[in-house]
């Protein structure tokens, strides 16, 4: 299981830089994307992989780990969707209103203009 959810983020990772280095608007928020999800698969990995254990305390439980599931990394990927989303919907913002600016989709639309003068 660990080996698969490594994997997981492994590939993740790596397309996500791939994304990040092409020169298209697009490709640079599916890469900030893809990359998100990666460093939440990762923050949740790091609350150990387990499976039936609750994350609050239960009667007739001792408050241990090896009951209970650690909460904490549950809350900051819970954190790091929401910021993600928000991120996601300004880039997309700021892709479409270079897109109408500039009439191109390319991350350095705009600096022709700039180099021309």
């Amino acid at each position: 299981m660990e080996l698969l959810l490594a994997s997981g983020i492994g590939v993740l990772t790596a397309v996500a830089v791939y994304l990040l280095l092409r020169a298209r608007t697009f490709e640079v928020v599916l890469g900030l994307t893809l990359l998100s999800y990666a460093v939440n698969l990762f923050l949740f990995a790091m609350g150990r992989v387990a499976v039936d254990r609750y994350p609050i305390l239960r009667d007739g439980l001792a408050p241990t780990l090896a009951n209970h599931s650690d909460p904490l990394p549950q809350a900051l990927v819970l954190t790091a969707i929401v910021i993600g989303f928000a991120m996601t919907a300004v880039l997309i913002v700021i892709a479409l209103r270079s897109d109408a600016e500039f009439g191109d989709d390319s991350a350095d639309a705009g600096r022709a203009d700039e180099d021309a003068r």
